[in-house]
């Protein structure tokens, strides 16, 4: 990597490290965690409200909105696809076939699992390629997501203070 592109990245995390950032670093990190991108914004959204617990809510709120915001933009790029010929070439035939099954007997309400890692970014991408009705898609995908932000933070916070601090050096 560049020198210049290093010094970027790391005036960007600096940035958004800042307090009064806090909430915007967690949306963007939700949003992206939920295109297809590697990487989970769990830790993110756990350590702010480890800092600020009477924001619990809105920081779910928060995390909900942007990551529901980066499944809808995974629904548009499985609509925009050329071809259900690549799609399935993705999914391969044996998986595609079962995926498809479940979106022929549940619909929209199979994108309430658009939080289970590997298959829920791909999960919203096939509903849009199949062209299902956006906003009953969206709503599952936030609620979907509401209920692994408020189980994952919730669980997350009733580990004892004494655990965290055993894996600091």
């Amino acid at each position: 990597m560049s020198t210049s592109l290093e010094n970027a990245l790391a005036a960007a995390l600096a940035w958004f490290a800042l307090p009064q950032f806090g909430l915007s670093t967690v949306f963007i990190t939700a949003f992206v965690s939920a295109t297809l991108l590697p990487m989970g914004s769990e830790p993110v959204v756990f350590g702010y409200v480890k800092l600020h617990p009477e924001q619990f809510w809105l920081t779910i709120a928060v995390a909900t909105l942007g990551n529901t915001l980066g499944g809808a933009v995974d629904y548009w790029m499985g609509r925009g696809a050329q071809s259900a010929a690549a799609a399935m070439g993705a999914l391969g035939n044996k998986g595609g076939k079962r995926y498809l099954g479940w979106f022929e007997r549940l619909g929209p309400k199979v994108l309430i699992f658009s939080w289970l890692p590997i298959v829920g970014d791909p999960l919203c991408a096939v509903a849009g390629w199949l062209r299902l009705a956006f906003w009953p898609c969206l709503a599952w995908i936030a609620i979907g997501k509401c209920l692994r932000y408020v189980t994952m933070t919730w669980l997350l916070m009733e580990i004892p203070d004494q655990f965290w601090k055993s894996l600091l050096p």
